[in-house]
C-alpha cells in the first residue's frame, strides 16, 4: 500500500525541547475521506483547536473543561458545514484527541480513536476510550481486547469530528506528577504496536525525542500500514515545565 499524501495532522506548543512556560498545548487527528478530503478535515479540526484552546491555563476550573468540549463541538461543525457545502468534501471527517497541560493538572478532549496513554510510576495506562465499534462490542462482553485488535471491523469509528452537524466529546482531567510521560497517538501507531510494547518501548528512559523515533521505527517494522502521527511529552519536575516531542512520518511500505 502506497499512500500519496498524509491525513494525520497535529499542533504542539511548543514543538520541541523544553517549554518557556509550565504549560502545553498538544492535538492529534486522523482525517478520513477520499481525495484529500481527509487531510482538509484533520487541518481544519486542529488549526480550529489550536486557536480557541490557546490561551486555556487554569484547569482547576469547570469552565476549562467546558472550553475544550465546546471548542471539539464547533470543530466538528466547521467540518461538518464544509461537508454540507462541497460536494467532493461529502463523507471525510477526523477523530481529534487534545491534552493540555498547566500548572500541575492535565486535561484531555477526545473524539474518535486516536488515543492518549499516561505512563506512571512504571504503569501505563490508556486514558482515553475508542469510539469505535470494537470498543462497543468490548464494553458489551462481546468481544475481548484481543479479538477486537484483529477483528475485520477494528478501524470503524462509531463518533468523529464532521460526520453529523452534533458530536458529544469525552474528557478527562487530573494532577501530574514528576516523571508522569504522555503519549498522544494516530491509530497508524496503535494499530500496529500493541500496548505491552509501548510500555516496553516508553520505560525506556530515553529523550522524548528518541521515544518517538522509537515508536515509529516500530510500527514501520511491523508493516506501517497507515500514517503514524506521536507526540510524547514528559515531565520533568512540577517546578520546571515539561519536554515534548513530535514526529510525523507517512508510511510507505517497500
Amino acid at each position: 500500500m502506497i499512500r500519496s499524501g498524509n491525513e494525520d495532522s497535529f499542533f504542539a506548543e511548543p514543538r520541541n525541547g523544553q517549554l518557556a512556560v509550565e504549560s502545553g498545548l498538544f492535538v492529534v487527528a486522523d482525517g478520513m475521506g477520499g481525495h484529500a478530503a481527509g487531510e482538509v478535515a484533520s487541518e481544519m479540526a486542529v488549526e480550529l483547536l489550536s486557536r480557541s484552546l490557546a490561551g486555556v491555563r487554569d484547569l482547576r476550573t469547570d469552565g476549562a473543561t467546558e472550553e475544550v468540549a465546546e471548542a471539539l463541538k464547533r470543530a466538528n461543525r466547521a467540518v461538518y458545514d464544509r461537508t454540507i457545502s462541497e460536494v467532493e468534501k461529502q463523507g471525510m471527517g477526523t477523530t481529534a484527541s487534545v491534552l493540555i497541560v498547566a500548572r500541575g493538572r492535565y486535561l484531555i478532549g477526545q473524539v474518535g480513536d486516536s488515543r492518549i496513554y499516561l505512563l506512571r510510576n512504571g504503569d501505563l495506562k490508556q486514558i482515553t476510550k475508542d469510539h469505535s465499534y470494537v470498543q462497543e462490542q468490548v464494553d458489551a462482553g462481546v468481544l475481548t481486547p484481543e479479538q477486537a485488535r484483529y477483528h475485520p471491523y477494528s478501524n470503524v469509528i462509531t463518533r468523529c469530528v464532521g460526520a453529523s452537524a452534533d458530536v458529544e466529546p469525552d474528557t478527562y482531567e487530573g494532577d501530574i506528577r514528576t516523571g508522569d510521560l504522555f503519549l498522544i497517538a494516530s491509530d497508524g501507531l496503535t494499530g500496529m504496536v500493541d500496548d505491552r510494547r509501548l510500555h516496553r518501548l516508553l520505560s525506556s528512559r530515553a529523550t522524548p525525542q528518541r521515544l518517538v523515533e522509537a515508536l515509529i521505527s516500530e510500527a514501520n517494522g511491523r508493516g506501517g500500514l497507515d500514517n503514524i502521527t506521536a507526540i510524547v511529552v514528559q515531565v520533568i519536575s512540577l517546578d520546571d515545565p515539561p519536554r515534548d516531542a513530535v514526529t510525523k512520518e507517512t508510511a510507505t511500505p517497500r
